[in-house]
């Protein structure tokens, strides 16, 4: 029987690069010289870390514009308050992964609206999704796609 998979991920590798390269241009940019400025990445969590709130806002917008040419969603993350340590300004960012309990109840309950051949199952972080018929998952697949969401969703593990 057809199935898929509805999941929120995040691509490490790709999001470690997006890190490494904003590093990049912050270290040879001319208005962060001397400030020791730096985005720092630890599990789901990232740390920007520099002289000013100015600096910090500079510092986002480079990182998500590197996260948006390596085709990372920026809604992925989740800003937190700018706080100052020391002389220094600091923002911790949650990195979203997984689908949490409400966001997979209300795309179960979507899919029953849709009146479509399909059913749908919560597992875990994931929603999976299974039909007799390729083009009822396809179909979902675009009904689920129409919505607006928080976090960015994909679809992974299509079976036939």
């Amino acid at each position: 029987m057809p199935s898929f998979d509805v999941v929120s991920e995040v691509d490490k590798h790709e999001l470690n690069n997006a890190i490494d390269q904003s590093n990049r241009e912050i270290n040879t940019r001319f208005d962060f010289k001397g400030s020791n400025a730096k985005i720092e990445h630890k599990d789901n969590e990232m740390t920007l870390t520099a002289a000013s709130d100015f600096q910090i806002k500079q510092m986002l917008d480079i990182l998500y514009n590197k996260m948006a040419k390596r085709s990372l969603d920026v809604k992925s993350l989740k800003e937190g308050e700018i706080e100052e340590r020391g002389g220094k300004v600091e923002l911790k960012m949650l990195i979203q992964e997984g689908l949490d309990k409400d966001l997979s109840r209300k795309i179960v309950k979507l899919i029953k609206q849709s009146k479509l051949k399909v059913q749908a199952a919560i597992q875990g972080e994931q929603v999976r999704i299974t039909g007799k018929k390729r083009d009822d998952l396809q179909e979902c697949m675009k009904h689920i796609k129409e919505q607006q969401y928080d976090i960015p969703l994909q679809f992974t593990n299509f079976r036939d």
